[in-house]
This record gives structure tokens, sequence and C-alpha cells, in this order.
């Protein structure tokens, strides 16, 4: 009897490390608990949980909402192959935009001109971080994308109050730019992408940016492609990013732009606490503008991101505008993954699958 009890023990044990070990897929996925400031921190940073939450987060979006969004799987478009894009996950959420640009566009066109520019600099950052090469859809859906375009050069943006990514036109007209700047094979010379990156530059003449985010916007963009910057521009963000960095390492979300919480919340922003999002944007930023990742500002903030996992994986970023589901932290994960590979410490670890 006890031998039969050993043995059904052994079994269930092996069982259930088999699903541990499986990758993970549409159909086997479990969806991540809420994004709760209470959450436990981890005992030790973990790349491999971290991967994990990013797909799961992101194959959860997927099925359950059909669409994309810039907090969840476009995020992990521009994060999952930084560690490593060999997994299932990350090709299935790829095959689903691939398949939303090439058929779902063509039946129904897109929700909105925004999410043309979204999934441009998705697939071409992804192109990026693959395979090298701009393939055929991403390069129709940058030439599609200035289609789209204002005669001002600007883009007809989501204001729905969720900032810092739905909430003003500066985020959409940088994160144009950007597509343009890291699709692969010279996308950014061929004469669409000169003309539509010009009248961007007119745009952002005529509406500077207004806050801490916008101008990492444009320190981002600058990093790929001249005429947004100037050297001593360059350099006057990058001080004041790092003169912005809090006394733990960190940043702080809430100081990066003026946004208002919801008319419900009786709770103000956090001005104090830092959080994935900020953390990881500005130190994968600073890095792309060349700080080097043995600078003292760069070591705190990658000690503050080791030290500030949740134990589910991911990063908490309370929601710049109400308290319910704080999607921000998909993004603030999915930042945190790419300002460490960008410091190279992911090569420092191991077992990421």
């Amino acid at each position: 009897m006890r031998t039969i009890k050993y043995l059904v023990c052994a079994i269930l044990f092996l069982a259930a490390h088999a699903r541990a070990d499986e990758p993970l897929t549409l159909k086997n996925y479990q969806a991540p608990a809420d994004n709760k400031k209470d959450e436990p921190l981890a005992k030790q940073f973990s790349l491999a949980k971290a991967t994990n939450f990013l797909d799961a987060a992101a194959l959860h979006w997927t099925d359950k909402n059909t669409c994309f969004s810039c907090h969840s799987n476009f995020a992990y478009l521009y994060a999952r192959p930084l560690v490593t894009a060999k997994v299932q996950a990350h090709d299935e959420v790829r095959k689903a935009l691939e398949e939303m640009v090439s058929v779902r566009w063509k039946e129904k066109g897109p929700r909105w001109d925004a999410e043309v520019v979204a999934s441009a600099a998705a697939l071409a950052f992804n192109d990026a971080h693959t395979t090298g090469k701009l393939h055929p859809l991403t390069k129709m859906t940058l030439d599609r994308m200035w289609t789209v375009q204002k005669k001002d050069g600007g883009f007809s943006w989501l204001k729905c109050a969720w900032p810092p990514m739905e909430n003003d036109d500066h985020y959409g007209v940088t994160l144009a730019a950007l597509a343009v700047g890291v699709a692969p094979e010279n996308y950014a010379k061929s004469e669409a992408a000169q003309k539509g990156l010009a009248q961007i530059r007119n745009w952002l003449k005529s509406n500077p940016p207004q806050n801490r985010h916008h101008d990492a916007m444009i320190l981002w963009v600058a990093t790929y492609l001249d005429g947004f910057l100037t050297k001593k521009e360059k350099q006057d963000t990058i001080d004041d990013i790092l003169e912005n960095q809090a006394a733990d390492g960190g940043w702080v979300s809430a100081s990066l732009g003026h946004w208002k919480r919801h008319a419900s919340e009786k709770t103000r922003q956090d001005y104090k606490s830092s959080d994935g999002y900020a953390t990881g944007f500005m130190i994968y930023v600073l890095r792309r503008a060349g700080v080097p990742a043995a600078d003292p500002a760069i070591q705190k903030g990658v000690a503050w991101l080791k030290s500030n996992q949740r134990a589910s994986g991911r990063w908490f970023t309370r929601s710049l505008f109400k308290d319910n589901k704080h999607y921000l932290s998909h993004a603030g994960t999915a930042f945190a993954v790419m300002a460490l590979a960008e410091c190279g410490e992911l090569k420092k670890t191991t077992g990421a699958e």
C-alpha cells in the first residue's frame, strides 16, 4: 500500500513539473493574477519568472481581447526578442499581429489610425531584433502609416486619458518616428519615410515636448535618426533624466508628466514610489543614448530593478489614471526586461526559459 502511495505521489510530482516546463501557448496559458501593489517582492531576481509573466500576459490579452494594446502585447513584441524569440508564445503573438494587419484590416480596416502606427512600431522593432530583415507585412504597415499622417505631420492619436501612451498626440508622433528609425534594411532612407519624417520634424517644432516623458521619447528617436536633437539638446535631456532619479535608484512614473487622475479617484498621483515602468523605460533610453552600463546611476537603477521584482515575475507600476487594473505594470515589466538586457544583465543570468 505504501509503495502504491509513493508511486502515485511520484507520478503527480512528475506531471506537475512537466506542465511547469511545457511552453506557454494560446491553448495552455494561465492568465496572470491582477496587478496589485501589495504583491510580495520576489526573494531574488528571476528572468524565468519575468518572461513567464510576459508570455502569459501577452497570450491572455491576445486571446481574450482579440486585439493589441500599447501596454500589453505590443510592448511584449518589443521585449521578448531581447531575451529570446524562440518560444511558441512569441510566435503566436507575432502571428496574431500579422493576421490583424493582413486579414482583419482588409475586411474591416484598422480600429483607429493609432493602431496603424503602433502596429508598425511593434513589427519593426520585432523584425530588428529577430531576423534583422524587414518583413513584407512590416513594410506594408509602415507605408500605410503615411496614409494616415495628417497634413500638419501629426497623427490622430487615442486620447483616453491613460498616460503615458494613450493620452496625447505627442506620443503617437514620436512612436511613428521610432518605427521608422528601428526598421531594418534602411527603411528610413526610402522616399516615403523621408517625406513622412520631414513632416514629423515640422510637427515637433510646432508642438515642443511638454513633459519629461515626451523628452525621453524624442531622445529615444534620436538614437536612431538624425535631425531630432542637437548634441547639446541630447545631453540636456540625459542630464534632466538623471537628475530626476529617485534616491532609491528608480524613477517614478507620476513625475514624468502632469497627468490627471480619474474623477472618481480620491487618491492623488504617487510622486514618491519608484516603479517598474519609469525605471525600466528611463534606463533603456539612457543606455540607447550612450550612457555606459557601468555608470553609477545606471548601476543603481539596475539594482533597483533586481530588488523590486514581484513574486509573480512582474514589476508593479501603479496606473496613472485609475486604481483598477494597473495595466501599466505589463509595459513596466517589458521595459524592465529591456533595460536589463541593454545593460548586459541578462547575460549574467541563467535559466531564462
